[in-house]
């Protein structure tokens, strides 16, 4: 049931425009809170030490992810079954809102439980969001333009994230310090660093961008006609999930890419989410440089992705992302062999005098080469992806599809994360507990190379 490739749906350029917006709108969360700033705060400033600070985050992500995992799939068919997909996403962004909101009475010192209970209901919200967001594009977007279009708006994305980051660095964040932010002037609206109140506040900066953002998409971007009462629809849907699933037995390319997808993207979504947790512990980074790190990531990240949207009309989706893991899996490598005076696990030993300023000494700079690699390949893997299966189903089952393709990228999210955690606590050991991260990039690599493209095409 693959759409027929010259298929154009009859969408105007600024419905297209509006539905690539939402990706601008949700990124900061995952850029600023996830990973480079609340993040870090979280695991240096709400805990007691960088160890059991992440295992705490560690398994925060795990609550969210085994959640989202459960539930999407049935989002998805639920969608399929009710028709329009905005008065889900309109829910589940007040939910998220509300949650971002919060985390501004996350301080040093306070409960821990709160900070944990606000970031898994914005997780939860942002990818159930996604779900619908996302299986919305097969009847937007001609199959041939979905790679390109899917690319595209992930780099939107990332531009968005990288904005909303340079603000936070050059204008709110201070140092421990000196009290100044990265331009050298005290943070606006008398933010206190000390208290946490730079990293803080990015909990409401996320909450009103996305508000703001994501109004085009309900403006312009037309929605599917309305289907059956609420009532039917979680029932039918729940149906409909139960014949998909038994549909996949004979649809083993896309079981087999879900599978690989399963596996590659928990490593996916631990690096993302740990890496900038692991360089505060081991360099004693704070808000400005994780800041500035997340914005160099961001920068490569677009040009990554302008890139791609190119190399996939080209070369096609599975291309693009088995490209994507081989850069991922070898940065990671690059990460966790990486540490005060060597890299290359010892092999290559590096000076360590600190030069001053930012990432002043050669492992750091070393660190930032990694992450390049990551930020080239982190965009693609995730764009390229969803192209690759919305290439392979009809838009009629696009919402249950793209519910298991949620569930395909969270169904053992929890598994590195938690993975990460428990190896962190057994050993002591951060990097010990990173390098799991390895294993779930690779074994999904091998998997994917293996499955067809598109994926409902026979072995």
């Amino acid at each position: 049931m693959t759409p027929d490739a010259n298929e154009t749906p009859a969408v105007r350029k600024p419905g297209i425009k509006g539905w690539m917006l939402f990706d601008w709108a949700a990124q900061p969360f995952f850029t600023i809170i996830i990973t480079f700033i609340f993040g870090p705060y979280f695991v240096s400033r709400l805990t007691e030490d960088h160890a059991a600070g992440q295992a705490a985050w560690s398994y925060t992500l795990a609550i969210a992810g085994v959640a989202i995992a459960l539930l999407s799939p049935v989002m998805g068919s639920i969608a399929d079954a009710s028709g329009p997909r905005k008065p889900w996403i309109a829910a589940f962004a007040a939910v998220k809102i509300v949650s971002l909101a919060a985390l501004w009475y996350a301080e040093p010192g306070s409960s821990l439980a709160f900070a944990v209970t606000m970031v898994v209901l914005a997780s939860v919200a942002a990818e159930f969001s996604i779900v619908f967001n996302d299986s919305m594009m097969p009847r937007l977007v001609p199959p041939a333009d979905a790679g390109r279009i899917s690319n595209l708006a992930w780099g939107l994305g990332y531009l968005g994230g990288m904005i909303v980051l340079i603000a936070v660095v050059a204008l709110l964040a201070g140092n421990l310090e000196t009290g100044k932010t990265l331009l050298g002037i005290d943070p606006l609206f008398g933010l206190d660093p000390a208290k946490g109140e730079d990293a803080r506040i990015t909990g409401p900066i996320s909450a009103v961008w996305y508000f703001v953002f994501i109004l085009p998409m309900f403006f312009f971007t037309p929605d599917q006609a309305r289907g059956l009462p609420i009532g039917r629809a979680v029932k039918s849907g729940i149906a409909e999930l139960r014949s998909t699933i038994g549909e996949l037995k004979q649809r083993r390319g896309i079981l087999r890419f879900l599978v690989a997808r399963m596996i590659y993207q928990d490593g996916v979504n631990g690096l993302l989410a740990l890496g900038g947790t692991f360089a505060a512990g081991m360099f004693a980074w704070q808000t400005v440089e994780l800041g500035v790190y997340g914005i160099i990531l961001n920068i490569v990240a677009i040009g990554g992705c302008l890139y791609a949207s190119r190399l996939d009309s080209r070369l096609g989706s599975k291309s693009v992302v088995v490209i994507s893991l081989f850069c991922l899996t070898a940065a990671t490598f690059g990460i966790i062999s990486t540490g005060p005076g060597f890299t290359a696990f010892g092999l290559i030993a590096l000076p360590t005098a600190d030069s001053g300023g930012l990432f002043g000494t050669a492992a750091e700079k070393a660190y930032i080469l990694y992450g390049l690699l990551v930020g080239v390949a982190f965009g693609p893997v995730q764009a390229s992806a969803r192209s690759y299966l919305a290439r392979s189903v009809h838009p009629d089952e696009a919402g249950r599809y793209f519910g298991l393709y949620a569930l395909s990228g969270r169904a053992t999210s929890f598994a590195a994360p938690l993975f990460v955690g428990l190896v962190t606590t057994a050993t002591g050991s951060a990097r010990l507990g990173m390098a799991a991260l390895v294993v779930f990039l690779l074994v999904g690599l091998i998997l994917l190379i293996r499955t067809p493209y598109p994926a409902d095409r026979p072995a």
